[in-house]
Parts: structure tokens; C-alpha cells; sequence
């Protein structure tokens, strides 16, 4: 067995203890996985309940249950005007095995912490992205989790017809930028609300150390599914400049990030731009890129990249690129 196929396993079986205090989940995992990036739901999380009352959102004349916000096939869209008519596969899936895409990547692609904003990505990449997950080339280190359980498992079901259909739609779209990059030495006191996390107290903080903590501004909307939802992502002090020596090019550490993504970041033909996005996503794939988690078409590329990386390296590096525009 390989040392990285060793390390994976470890930090998968080890990140999925899970201990609950207070409400607030604590993950207890190998020292070389980021538990803060997988945010598992503890044993007693409980979704909200539906009281049958039509939940509505800034700036929409739409209103659904929170019933109907839970159907993972058929998406909310709360601002028709913004985008295109949403395509079957993006509204409403296939069932039994194929849930709309709409659903937790949202109507416009901006998705959440918890799994990637797929808007403006290059349709041949989105396609190869499908392919790896259905062939098993992209897997991840936190296999129990639900958000990435949940794609792998479509990928599975999905037709080829379906993911084309769905990658035209996204790659079309214009991504927004929807985080906001906050350095600080504390962060507030948080607890995860399906599998990602939100704020537990206004007014309680804590040493955020070596982390990103990424929340939404307002918990209600992101539960909505809305795609105004924004969030805050608290990192180190310092690691936005660090990141952008890094992205740049460091001799014997790392590589520029524009030789493959671009002189901007913004991508370059098939190759994905990685600005404006989720830090606390961008830490999983380079984490799971180094760990042999990702091995599809890309990976030969990105693994001596980011061979070198240390969990802080990422973290700079993914507070950086997120505080730029997409």
C-alpha cells in the first residue's frame, strides 16, 4: 500500500470522529487532515422543521416550504430574471438516482462551502469532472460525507445527454463573487448545520488558529437555497499576502498558479478559474489532490504542485484567491 493510499485511509477513518459538546461539534482527526474543511452533522443534528409556513427571501416575489426546499428535485428559483431558464437535468434531476442539479449547486451555480460553485466553469471540465466521479478517479477523503457521497453516487445514474445539457448551462452563466475574506485572530463561536458551518452565538468568539471558517451571512437565506446568499470566511492574519507570494510562484515551492489557470486566475480554455470561490473548498481539493483522493485526468498536473504544500500553504493560498473577483 502507498504511502498516500495509507494516509487517506487514516485520515478518512480518523475524521470521521465526531464529538459533540454544547451543541457545537468538535472533530477529532490525524493530524494531517483539515477537520475543519469536512464539517461532518453530529449524531443529534436535527433539520428544521416545517411548519407549513411559505418561506420568502429578499428581493423575490417567491415563497415555498421548507418541505419544498428539502426536494432534492426540484430547485428553488427565487430570481427567474438573473439566468436562463433552468434546463430538466438543473431543475427537477431524474428519478430515482439523479437529483437536480439546481438543488444544491443552486439555480445559478454559486453553491455553498459544503460543495463548489459551478458557475462559469468550462463545460469540457465540468464533463470531465462527472466522468472521473462515475469511474471512481475522484473520490474524496471524507467519503461518508453527504454533499460529496451524494455527487458521487449521480454520477453513477446520470446519462451523458443529461451532464452535457447541465454543463452548457453552467459554463454559460457569469460567476458573482459571494465571499467575503475577513483575517483575524478569533472567529466566531460556530456549530455545523449541514455539513457546513454557521454561526452558534453572536456574541461568543474563539482563537481561530490554523483555519478557515466560512459561514453564511444570514443562515436563513443560505437554508433557502437562495443564490444572494453570501459569506464570511475568517482566516489567519496574514494569509492573503502569503497566498498571493504563493499563487505567484515561490522557487523550490511552489509553481505560478497563472502557468495552467491563466494570467488572471480565470481560467485558460479547459482549465478551471479558481478565483472568487469557497477557501474553504479550494483547502478539500488541494488536500485531496496531494492525498491521491483526486487522481482523474487533471491530477498529473497538480500533484507535483502541490506535493510541497503544507495544511497553512493551502489555507493561504485559498484565502487569497477566494478574496479575489471571479
Amino acid at each position: 500500500m502507498t504511502l498516500s493510499r495509507r494516509r487517506l485511509i487514516s485520515a478518512a477513518v480518523a475524521g470521521l470522529a465526531v464529538v459533540a459538546l454544547t451543541g457545537v461539534v468538535s472533530l477529532t482527526a490525524a493530524a494531517d487532515l483539515p477537520a475543519w474543511a469536512y464539517p461532518v452533522n453530529p449524531p443529534d443534528f436535527k433539520p428544521r422543521v416545517d411548519d407549513g409556513t411559505p418561506r420568502r427571501v429578499p428581493g423575490s416575489s417567491a415563497a415555498y416550504t421548507v418541505t419544498q426546499l428539502r426536494d432534492l428535485f426540484t430547485a428553488p428559483v427565487w430570481h427567474p430574471e438573473e439566468h436562463p431558464p433552468l434546463p430538466p437535468i438543473v431543475a427537477h434531476g431524474r428519478k430515482p438516482g439523479v437529483f437536480a442539479c439546481g438543488v444544491c449547486h443552486r439555480a445559478d451555480g454559486p453553491g455553498g462551502p459544503e460543495n463548489a460553485n459551478i458557475a462559469g466553469l468550462p463545460a469540457t471540465y465540468i464533463v470531465q469532472q462527472m466522468a472521473d466521479y462515475k469511474s471512481g478517479a475522484r473520490a474524496t477523503a471524507m467519503p461518508d460525507r453527504a454533499p460529496q457521497k451524494n455527487m458521487i453516487a449521480l454520477s453513477k445514474a446520470i446519462t451523458d445527454a443529461e451532464v452535457q445539457e447541465a454543463a452548457a448551462y453552467f459554463s454559460a452563466l457569469k460567476p458573482r463573487h459571494t465571499v467575503k475574506v475577513l483575517e483575524t485572530p478569533q472567529a466566531p463561536r460556530t456549530r455545523v448545520a449541514g455539513w457546513f458551518f454557521a454561526l452558534a452565538s453572536f456574541s461568543e468568539v474563539e482563537p481561530l488558529g490554523q483555519r478557515v471558517i466560512e459561514v453564511p451571512e444570514s443562515l436563513e437565506q443560505f437554508e433557502n437555497r437562495d443564490t444572494h446568499s453570501r459569506f464570511t470566511a475568517y482566516v489567519p492574519q496574514g494569509s492573503i499576502a502569503r497566498g498571493k507570494a504563493l499563487a505567484e510562484g515561490v522557487p523550490g515551492k511552489t509553481v505560478a498558479c497563472a502557468t495552467c489557470h491563466g494570467p488572471d486566475l480565470k481560467g485558460l480554455a479547459a482549465v478551471p478559474p479558481i478565483v472568487g470561490r469557497s477557501p474553504t473548498y479550494a483547502v478539500r481539493q488541494l488536500y485531496e489532490f496531494q492525498t491521491g483522493a483526486r487522481n482523474g485526468a487533471a491530477a498529473a498536473l497538480m500533484k507535483p504542485v502541490v506535493a510541497p504544500l503544507t495544511i497553512d500553504d493551502m489555507i493561504a493560498l485559498a484565502a487569497y484567491l477566494a478574496s479575489q473577483a471571479p
